[in-house]
């Protein structure tokens, strides 16, 4: 059986691109194995992201999220099943946020920044979709 999680988290320390291109690194290795896929956007201030894949892997990778020191406020904002991935060409597919148009940001919030903990979960997944069809998200990787 296939799930989707949706979360978002804030960062303890600022990201450096060493750290996130760590993150990515060692996620897409990880989750090749394991059969995962997703998107991770990022900024300075916190990640949103999205998990696929069978239902002990992505909820076994979603504990070890919460238990890892560079997040803090780690909130469960979407966990559904499905019938088929939305991301899956993406081992981890990464989105830095401030690289977006504030306009496409607003669309689905009440400022032109990425704030997961002040929307719906549905906002959240309309601005990761927008984000695929705009050819934001990088590093595709399977």
């Amino acid at each position: 059986m296939l799930v989707r999680l949706l979360y978002a988290s804030r960062v303890t320390s600022p990201l450096t691109p060493a750290t996130v291109d760590a993150i990515l690194e060692q996620s897409r290795n990880n989750n090749r194995v394991k059969g995962i896929t997703g998107i991770l956007c990022f900024s300075d201030e916190l990640f949103l992201q999205v998990l696929e894949g069978g239902r002990d892997a992505v909820c076994e990778l979603f504990n070890a999220i919460v238990k890892d020191e560079r997040h803090v406020h780690v909130r469960l904002l979407s966990y559904e099943e499905i019938q088929e991935r939305r991301f899956g060409a993406w081992t981890m597919g990464q989105v830095n946020i401030s690289k977006v148009n504030p306009s496409v940001l607003l669309k689905y919030s009440k400022t032109p920044e990425l704030n997961p903990f002040d929307c719906s979960s549905y906002a959240s997944m309309s601005l990761l979709n927008d984000l695929i069809a705009s050819a934001s998200v990088v590093n595709r990787s399977c």
